[in-house]
């Protein structure tokens, strides 16, 4: 008991920056919920088939990844993108990109 209150005063400016920054968190619950798809997942990434598969399969997370950031509904949001990439010209393929997508189009993806 003694070492971990040691710890903690060793640490206690650190553990209390919090109570004079109001930006900072009092935990780290959000980057441990924002990493647990990566850590549920880590098993599935053996049968990715190759590091080109490993790779596509990075694309993806990333992208759905970003689609909730944006406060989008991802499953939406990739049917979108799937309905729509074939008729659009692949010089302007980033207008498709999760903080691209327009107010209307924006309506079509909200999380339901």
């Amino acid at each position: 008991m003694g070492g971990a209150i040691l710890y903690a005063l060793n640490r206690w400016p650190a553990l209390t920056r919090y109570c004079n920054d109001g930006r900072i968190e009092i935990d780290n619950n959000a980057a441990e919920r924002a990493l647990r798809a990566v850590a549920l997942g880590r098993k599935n990434y053996l049968f990715v088939g190759s590091d080109a598969g490993g790779e596509r399969a990075a694309a993806i997370y990333s992208l759905v990844g970003t689609a909730k950031l944006n406060g989008l509904n991802p499953q939406a949001y990739l049917t979108y993108v799937l309905e729509h990439i074939a008729e659009h010209p692949i010089n302007r393929v980033s207008e498709l990109l999760p903080w691209n997508i327009s107010l209307n189009h924006s309506e079509h993806c909200e999380a339901a």
